[in-house]
Protein backbone atom coordinates (compact mmCIF):
# COMPACT_ATOMS: atom_id res chain seq x y z
CA UNK A 1 0.00 0.00 0.00
CA UNK A 2 1.35 3.40 -0.95
CA UNK A 3 1.77 6.03 1.75
CA UNK A 4 -0.94 8.16 0.14
CA UNK A 5 -3.34 5.20 0.18
CA UNK A 6 -2.59 4.54 3.84
CA UNK A 7 -3.33 8.16 4.73
CA UNK A 8 -6.55 8.13 2.70
CA UNK A 9 -7.98 5.34 4.84
CA UNK A 10 -8.59 8.01 7.47
CA UNK A 11 -9.93 10.73 5.17
CA UNK A 12 -13.48 10.95 3.91
CA UNK A 13 -13.35 11.90 0.22
CA UNK A 14 -16.92 13.20 0.34
CA UNK A 15 -15.76 15.92 2.75
CA UNK A 16 -13.00 17.13 0.41
CA UNK A 17 -13.20 19.91 -2.16
CA UNK A 18 -12.28 19.20 -5.77
CA UNK A 19 -9.02 21.09 -5.28
CA UNK A 20 -8.14 18.86 -2.33
CA UNK A 21 -8.97 15.73 -4.32
CA UNK A 22 -6.84 17.02 -7.21
CA UNK A 23 -3.93 17.42 -4.82
CA UNK A 24 -4.35 13.82 -3.61
CA UNK A 25 -4.46 12.59 -7.21
CA UNK A 26 -1.30 14.54 -8.07
CA UNK A 27 0.51 13.00 -5.12
CA UNK A 28 -0.68 9.50 -5.92
CA UNK A 29 -0.58 9.32 -9.74
CA UNK A 30 3.09 9.39 -10.64
CA UNK A 31 2.78 9.68 -14.43
CA UNK A 32 -0.43 11.58 -15.11
CA UNK A 33 -1.83 10.89 -18.58
CA UNK A 34 -1.14 13.90 -20.82
CA UNK A 35 -4.82 14.08 -21.80
CA UNK A 36 -6.00 14.11 -18.15
CA UNK A 37 -3.41 16.67 -16.99
CA UNK A 38 -5.20 19.87 -18.13
CA UNK A 39 -8.38 18.75 -16.37
CA UNK A 40 -6.49 17.79 -13.22
CA UNK A 41 -4.86 21.22 -13.24
CA UNK A 42 -8.26 22.89 -13.68
CA UNK A 43 -9.68 20.86 -10.79
CA UNK A 44 -7.02 22.39 -8.55
CA UNK A 45 -8.87 25.70 -8.74
CA UNK A 46 -12.37 24.31 -8.12
CA UNK A 47 -14.19 23.75 -4.86
CA UNK A 48 -17.31 22.05 -6.25
CA UNK A 49 -18.72 20.86 -9.57
CA UNK A 50 -20.93 23.96 -9.52
CA UNK A 51 -17.90 26.22 -9.95
CA UNK A 52 -16.56 27.29 -13.34
CA UNK A 53 -13.12 27.24 -14.87
CA UNK A 54 -12.90 29.73 -17.74
CA UNK A 55 -15.87 28.82 -19.95
CA UNK A 56 -16.22 25.25 -18.65
CA UNK A 57 -18.37 24.07 -15.79
CA UNK A 58 -16.79 22.17 -12.94
CA UNK A 59 -19.06 19.27 -13.82
CA UNK A 60 -17.62 19.06 -17.35
CA UNK A 61 -14.03 19.43 -16.08
CA UNK A 62 -14.53 16.45 -13.77
CA UNK A 63 -16.26 14.44 -16.52
CA UNK A 64 -13.42 15.09 -18.97
CA UNK A 65 -10.86 14.22 -16.31
CA UNK A 66 -12.59 10.90 -15.67
CA UNK A 67 -12.80 10.18 -19.40
CA UNK A 68 -9.02 10.60 -19.67
CA UNK A 69 -8.00 8.94 -16.41
CA UNK A 70 -8.29 5.29 -17.44
CA UNK A 71 -4.61 4.68 -16.65
CA UNK A 72 -5.04 5.97 -13.09
CA UNK A 73 -5.37 2.69 -11.17
CA UNK A 74 -5.32 1.25 -7.70
CA UNK A 75 -7.55 1.21 -4.65
CA UNK A 76 -7.26 4.94 -4.05
CA UNK A 77 -7.89 5.69 -7.74
CA UNK A 78 -11.08 3.59 -7.66
CA UNK A 79 -12.30 5.38 -4.54
CA UNK A 80 -11.56 8.80 -6.02
CA UNK A 81 -13.22 7.99 -9.36
CA UNK A 82 -16.27 6.67 -7.55
CA UNK A 83 -16.53 9.89 -5.54
CA UNK A 84 -16.05 12.10 -8.60
CA UNK A 85 -18.69 10.16 -10.51
CA UNK A 86 -21.13 10.67 -7.63
CA UNK A 87 -20.50 14.41 -7.76
CA UNK A 88 -21.26 14.77 -11.46
CA UNK A 89 -24.50 12.75 -11.42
Amino acid sequence: MKTTEAKMKWINLSDMSLSQIAKVISNDWQKVNFAALPYLNAMRSLETVSDSYAWDSGRSIVAYFLANASTYRGELARDIKKELNKRIK
